[in-house]
């Protein structure tokens, strides 16, 4: 695999214009940040702006160049997704002799187009154009993107042409009615979400930055730029969203939370709102929480048969606990539903405690904590064990009291869901024990551990099959023996999935069972890599393992499986 870092700071250097040492903090702080390398380095004050646009470029080799005149050729754009175009800042404009030319605003744009030259497998010519430029051309030749500037800019014209009754004050508090001259912002408003929704976003992110108005799309794992409106709509749109979620608009100091019911494109949604104030403003971010995509069965998740079986009999279980890890995001309360709804029978008293409750199961008691009048999870957790029940989901295990009071209803009879968040299976077991738990009541009351990540799904409508490179089938570490019948599979893109080659998300997994072996090695307070060395040995797949099958299979794809699983190893 290419050392992208060293790519970066090797191409850097040989301008001349910055020291090692000014690359290295360069490179550290885009790590955190995500933000353009050309905007941190001026941010920083190591390059001046004038050099980024003039000598930057051509110690490169970049040359100014403008898209005025030229023609562009719709098969090369056809190269490359509208997504992967507007997340880098880019435009393919030609395709010759396995060459793609490719227009970029950004000078430091190398590592994109050094990534999309091994995902296409063609060589990539860049040349140096305009912001306006660049995002003109994108809106013309991306379909999708073109009609929704058009409509964005609809609604914004009539907001312009309206400026009597919004003025532009960015730092104005606004209060919302339901007047005639509110109307263009609640539909710049709806048409967002609308539009999110249709792209089958998973959250909406507003993000005020100095110059810009930014929105974005999460969709199947990964965050998409679309196009916003103007940045001095700013504080009318945060405002609006603030009030539908019930939240104080005046307060832009303090980080705040709260949720929207909205019905779009014939769907009840909910949104999950959180604000953080910024430098620039109130950074917004929505999470669309969509009940028709989660109350799905334990087959649609994407275990594998053998897989299933085993969490079948696992949470069938009467008594101990079973956790499900992973970071934000990584479908973990997908999952315990989908538990859930398998056991949910007339012969079951199933209780949850969550924070927030993300979606109403039915036929199950679902508490949501108010820590406010002192209803946390673990008050909550000792007074739900009065009413009986047989099994017990709580959304999160946060603090030894919660952890302590979960453990001792499994040693009661009672059957434990939970999450944590760690990084593997096995680290659930000294996150436990960290927390303040004895070794011994977690030998003794866990089941298991379901540690789990999403990849994204190739597209049904576009898959097509593919041979994967010799550094691909490396990184995978597969085997003469495992190549024989695979259907490695590939996206080329279509409407379907806006041109990226993928649609929806499916799990991967590593199932830790805590059988005799595993559970005297946590009594004794072995370690986390210990205990997974030990249940690869007895037959456990890890993330990276469990991925590859599924690579082989035609699911996904092994640059998919890596970029979730790589930090899998051993």
């Amino acid at each position: 695999m290419i050392d992208n870092s060293r790519l970066i700071r090797n191409s850097i250097r040989n301008t001349g214009l910055l020291t090692d040492d000014q690359i290295k903090q360069a490179l550290e702080f885009q790590l955190k940040s995500k933000d353009r390398l050309s905007y941190i380095l001026t941010k920083m004050d190591f390059i001046a702006n004038e050099d980024v646009v003039t000598s930057l470029p051509s110690q490169i080799g970049l040359v100014p160049s403008s898209l005025k005149g030229i023609q562009i050729n719709k098969d090369a754009v056809k190269k490359v997704s509208s997504s992967f175009a507007y997340q880098h800042r880019i435009l393919p404009i030609n395709l010759q002799d396995g060459v793609l030319t490719i227009a970029t605003d950004d000078p430091l744009n190398f590592l994109a187009l050094d990534n999309l030259s091994n995902i296409i497998n063609l060589q990539i010519k860049a040349i140096l154009v305009t912001e306006d430029e660049l995002r003109e051309s994108q809106n013309i030749y991306y379909g999708v993107k073109k009609e929704e500037k058009k409509a964005l800019d609809n609604v914004v014209q009539t907001i312009d042409s309206e400026e009597e009754y919004y003025g532009k004050n960015e730092d104005a508090s606004f209060t919302y009615t339901s007047s005639e001259e509110d109307a263009p912002i609640i539909r710049l408003v709806s048409l967002v979400l609308s539009e999110a929704v249709k792209n089958r976003a998973s959250d909406i992110h507003v993000e005020p930055l100095e110059k810009e108005f930014r929105v974005r799309y999460r969709i199947d794992g990964l965050l998409h730029e679309v196009p916003a409106p103007p940045k001095h709509l700013q504080a009318s749109i945060i405002s609006r969203i603030k009030l539908m979620a019930g939240i104080d608009i005046a307060e832009k100091r303090l980080p705040q939370d709260g949720r929207i019911r909205v019905r779009l494109l014939d769907k009840d949604l909910d949104l999950r709102v959180s604000t953080l104030p910024g430098i620039y403003g109130e950074s917004v971010v929505m999470r669309i929480l969509d009940k028709s995509s989660l109350l799905i069965g334990l087959e649609e998740i994407g275990f594998l048969t053998e897989d299933r079986k085993k969490f079948e009999e696992l949470i069938a279980m009467p008594n101990g606990t079973l956790l499900v890890t992973g970071p934000t995001g990584s479908g973990k309360t997908t999952t315990l539903y989908a538990a859930l709804n398998h056991l949910n029978k007339p012969n079951k008293k199933i209780i949850t405690i969550e924070d927030p409750v993300e979606y109403q199961l039915k036929g199950i008691n679902q508490v949501q904590i108010r820590p406010q009048v002192g209803l946390t999870f673990s008050s909550g957790l000792r007074a739900m064990l009065r009413q009986a029940p047989d099994v017990i989901l709580v959304g999160e295990i946060r603090d030894k009291e919660t952890a302590s009071i979960a453990i001792q209803a499994a040693l009661t009879g009672h059957l434990i869901f939970s999450t944590l968040h760690t990084n593997d299976a096995p680290g659930a077991v000294t996150r436990l024990i960290d927390m303040g738990v004895k070794g011994y009541l977690v030998a003794s009351t866990l089941q298991a551990v379901l540690a789990q990540r999403l990849v994204r799904r190739i597209c049904p409508s576009c898959k097509e099959p593919y041979a994967p490179k010799p550094d691909e089938i490396k990184a995978m570490g597969l085997k003469e023996e495992d190549l024989a019948g695979a259907e490695f599979m590939m996206g080329k893109g279509c409407p379907e999935c806006s041109n990226t080659g993928f649609r929806g998300r499916q799990a991967i997994f590593e199932m830790l069972i805590v059988n005799d072996v595993i559970r005297e090695m946590i009594f004794e307070r072995k370690s986390s890599s210990e205990i997974k060395r030990k249940a690869v040995q007895l037959g456990m797949k890890t993330l990276k393992e469990d991925g590859k099958m599924k690579a082989l299979r035609g699911v996904t794809t092994i640059s998919e499986v890596i970029r979730v699983a790589q930090m899998d190893e051993m």
